[in-house]
C-alpha cells in the first residue's frame, strides 16, 4: 500500500514537471508562428531596441574590415542622363572598366563557352564546342561533310542566273536539312518514276504545260535526256493518239526546259537501247523512226543530227527510216498525220479515214487488213458511223439498179461479222448504225432507188450470221 502511494505521487510530480517545460517552450515560440492577435509577445521599449542595435554594430565592426566607399555602387555617368555605370562582382574594373562575361561560371563542363585564342582579353573569340573532338560512337553523331575535301564546291563570280543555267551554283534548297543542294534533287530512278507518272497523267489530260511545270520543279537538269527516252517508250506501248501527244509534248518541251543538246542526247540514248525495245515491241524501229522524222519537221531536232548519227553508226535502220520519211514529196504535211486517223483529229477527218479504209476493203477483200485499220482508229464510241458508211458505200457500189444478189453488201456483211466475232465492233454499235440508216433512207433513195430493199437484205444477212439482234420491224 505504501509503495503504491509513492508510485502515484512520483507519477504526478513527473507530469507536472513536463507541463512546466511545455509552458516555457511555448513562451519562446510565441511570435514565431502565425499569431495575428500578438498575444504573449514580449514588448520592447524604443530605448531597449536602440541599445540592441548599437551592440550589433560594434560586433560587426570588430569582425569585418571597413569597405571602401562607393564600392559596387551605381553611379551616373552623365549628369541628367539615365545611363548608369553598374559594376558587378568578379570584374576587373581597373583593367577594362567594363563587365567581363568571360569570368562568368558556365554549366555543362564549359560546353558552349566563348574562349579567346591564348590571350585572356583577345578580341577573337571561338566556341569551345569547335575544339572538342567528335565521338563517332555517339548515337547522335553525323558525319561532317567538311571532313571530306571532295565535298567542297568551287564557284565563280557569275550571276545567280548564269550559275543556275550552267549548273555551277546550288540547284535547290533542302528545307529539311537546312542546306543548299548542288546537283539534282532526286536520284535517276526517282526521276524516271516521276516522269513516267507525269506522262501517264498527260495521256488523260492532254495538258503539256503541267508536264513542263513538273519537270521544272524537280530541278534535275542532269537527267533531262531521260525525259525523251521515257516519253517515247511509253508512247510505243500506247495507241496513235498517245503517240501524237508525245510528238506535241516534245515540241512544247523545246527549248525550255529541254535544250537542243538534251533532246539530241535523249534520242541517242533511245537509239542505243533499240535492241531491248524490239524484244517487247517488234515495230519499235519503224515507230521510233517516225518519232525522229516528226521531231525534225517540228524543228525540235536539227537535220544535222541524222547525218551525224548516220556517220557514227552507219546502217542504222531507224535513221534510214527517218530519212526515207523526210525524203517523200509533201513530207511536212504527211508527217503531221504520221500516226494515222486515231491521233485525236477532228470528226470530219475521222469520217474521211473510214471512207478510205472501207473502199480499200471492197477492192482487196482482206479482212485482217481492214480489222487492223479499224483498230488504229481508236474510236470505239464512233463505230456506228463505220457501219452506217459501210452499208451506204456498198449500196452505191452496187449501182442504182439493184440485182438479186449484191456482192458489195455480202462483202460488207462478212466484214462486220468478222469485226463482231473478234470483239473489235460491238453488236450495239452495229444495231445503232442500222437505225441511223433507217432515218436517212428517204434521202438515200434519191441516189439509190433500191436502197430500202438493199437495207432489208443487209438486215436479213446480219440476223442470219448472228451479229444483229433487233427485230425486223424496229430496225
Amino acid at each position: 500500500m505504501y509503495h503504491h502511494s509513492n508510485r502515484v505521487r512520483s507519477g504526478r510530480s513527473s507530469r507536472a514537471l513536463k507541463s512546466s517545460k511545455l509552458v516555457n517552450a511555448s513562451d519562446k515560440l510565441v511570435g514565431k508562428v502565425h499569431n495575428p492577435s500578438g498575444q504573449g509577445v514580449a514588448a520592447f521599449s524604443s530605448k531597449k531596441k536602440a541599445e540592441k542595435k548599437t551592440t550589433n554594430t560594434d560586433k560587426s565592426s570588430s569582425t569585418h574590415q571597413p569597405q571602401k566607399q562607393n564600392d559596387h555602387e551605381t553611379r551616373k555617368i552623365e549628369e541628367g542622363s539615365a545611363r548608369r555605370n553598374i559594376t558587378r562582382k568578379k570584374t576587373d574594373a581597373s583593367t577594362t572598366g567594363h563587365y567581363d562575361s568571360r569570368n562568368k561560371k558556365h554549366g555543362g563542363a564549359g560546353k558552349g563557352k566563348w574562349v579567346g585564342g591564348g590571350n585572356k582579353h583577345s578580341d577573337h573569340l571561338t566556341l569551345l564546342d569547335d575544339e572538342l573532338p567528335l565521338d563517332e560512337n555517339d548515337p547522335l553523331y553525323v558525319a561532317e561533310e567538311d571532313a571530306d575535301p571532295s565535298s567542297y564546291v568551287l564557284s565563280s563570280h557569275e550571276t545567280a542566273d548564269e550559275l543556275r543555267i550552267s549548273g555551277a551554283g546550288p540547284s535547290a534548297y533542302d528545307a529539311d536539312n537546312d542546306k543548299a543542294v548542288y546537283g539534282p534533287m532526286l536520284t535517276c530512278a526517282e526521276f524516271k518514276i516521276r516522269v513516267s507518272d507525269a506522262v501517264r497523267e498527260y495521256f488523260d489530260s492532254s495538258d503539256a504545260d503541267e508536264v513542263v511545270r513538273c519537270i521544272d520543279e524537280m530541278k534535275c537538269r542532269e537527267y533531262h535526256p531521260e525525259v525523251v527516252k521515257r516519253a517515247i517508250s511509253l508512247g510505243l506501248d500506247a495507241g496513235p493518239r498517245e503517240r501524237e501527244l508525245i510528238s506535241r509534248l516534245l515540241a512544247c518541251l523545246h527549248p525550255n526546259p529541254l535544250s537542243d543538246d538534251c533532246l539530241e542526247l535523249g534520242f541517242e540514248v533511245l537509239l542505243d537501247s533499240m535492241d531491248d525495245l524490239v524484244i517487247d515491241i517488234p515495230d519499235a524501229k519503224a515507230m521510233v523512226g517516225s518519232f525522229l522524222a516528226r521531231a525534225v519537221v517540228d524543228e525540235v531536232v536539227a537535220p544535222a543530227f541524222l547525218s551525224n548519227r548516220n556517220n557514227s553508226h552507219p546502217g542504222d535502220c531507224v535513221v534510214e527510216k527517218a530519212v526515207q520519211l523526210l525524203s517523200r514529196e509533201h513530207c511536212t504535211a504527211r508527217l503531221e498525220k504520221v500516226w494515222g486517223p486515231g491521233d485525236g483529229r477532228p470528226v470530219s477527218e475521222l469520217k474521211s479515214a473510214m471512207d478510205q479504209l472501207l473502199k480499200e476493203y471492197l477492192l482487196s477483200r482482206e479482212l485482217d487488213e481492214a480489222a487492223s485499220c479499224v483498230r488504229e482508229l481508236k474510236a470505239k464510241h464512233f463505230h456506228h458511223e463505220l457501219v452506217k458508211r459501210g452499208v451506204k458505200i456498198a449500196m452505191e457500189e452496187d449501182g442504182r439498179d439493184h440485182a438479186s444478189k449484191s456482192s458489195s453488201l455480202d462483202a460488207m456483211a462478212a466484214l462486220f461479222k468478222f469485226l463482231v466475232q473478234n470483239s473489235i465492233v460491238s453488236e450495239f454499235q452495229v444495231a445503232k448504225g442500222v437505225q441511223r440508216l433507217e432515218k436517212i433512207l428517204p434521202d438515200l433513195k434519191l441516189d439509190v432507188p433500191a436502197a430500202p430493199s438493199m437495207l432489208d437484205e443487209f438486215e436479213t444477212l446480219a440476223r442470219e450470221q448472228g451479229f444483229l439482234h433487233i427485230p425486223s420491224g424496229k430496225a
